[in-house]
């Protein structure tokens, strides 16, 4: 399917928020289901814009957002390198959760008025510390399906500025189907930290399942050392049948 893409800003809290768009190229009235989807700490940079553009091939409305739009500025995506990696992780303890929950928000609400979004359809995905901002996503209650790939924070709490965002003891407020995708040999996410997110999601009783890949993390970035394509291509897959099996198996002609 060809996709067409463009950047849109939205105002949240008197800041512009820019995110990039990716959908499929129609001219008909054709409806898709609709994905907010969450960079890692780098924001918008080649890798993340390249998933949103292959997302949206397979029918669906992407939307990827600078998670960071309140202290850097509209366009920044942030060097893979080491004063990148920490200035991306000085952005997010500067960040309150509320804030990003706020955003979250704000466009799931953007897609529910989009023309081409089918509005009984949202999901939501995202890597690293998009990966928990899409576990918060999955706390709203018309997110439907969401992909965690290698969520950090999950675990323990760490996530912004707050000290323990507690998303994993409000999982019994998940509504959707929830996935989530690991790295074997991830050292931010160890085998206690995923056994301790399986017994909470079991616990609170969300309809959930998880995959273990042998990857390191962020093993779906394709720039980097850590890159593994196969792994990749499956994880992917994972994500579009869970997709596919919320909303249909056909999101050509998906309408609302």
């Amino acid at each position: 399917m060809i996709v067409t893409a463009e950047y849109h800003d939205i105002s949240v809290d008197n800041s512009p928020l820019r995110m990039f768009l990716a959908m499929p190229k129609d001219e008909g009235k054709n409806k898709y289901p609709a994905v907010i989807f969450y960079s890692d700490i780098f924001q918008l940079t080649g890798p993340m814009l390249r998933a949103c553009v292959r997302l949206a091939g397979y029918g669906y409305v992407v939307a990827a957002p600078e998670i960071y739009h309140r202290i850097e500025p509209p366009g920044t995506a942030i060097p893979f390198d080491d004063s990148g990696r920490t200035r991306g992780l000085e952005d997010a303890r500067k960040t309150p959760v509320s804030d990003f929950d706020r955003d979250c928000r704000a466009v799931l609400d953007f897609l529910l008025q989009h023309p081409k979004v089918s509005p009984s359809k949202l999901a939501a995905a995202g890597f690293c510390i998009g990966g928990h901002l899409a576990f918060r996503a999955a706390l709203q209650p018309d997110v439907r399906a969401t992909v965690c790939f290698y969520g950090t924070g999950i675990h323990d709490g760490k996530l912004g500025k707050d000290d323990d965002a507690g998303s994993l003891q409000r999982a019994n407020e998940i509504k959707g189907e929830l996935l989530m995708i690991f790295g074997e040999t991830d050292p931010h996410i160890p085998k206690e930290g995923r056994e301790a997110i399986r017994a909470a999601l079991q616990q609170a009783g969300v309809k959930y399942r998880v995959k273990l890949y042998p990857a390191e993390h962020a093993f779906m970035r394709d720039e980097g050392p850590r890159y593994d394509p196969e792994c990749t291509d499956l994880a992917f897959a994972d994500m579009i049948h869970l997709f596919r099996s919320n909303f249909g198996e056909s999101s050509r002609t998906a309408s609302s």
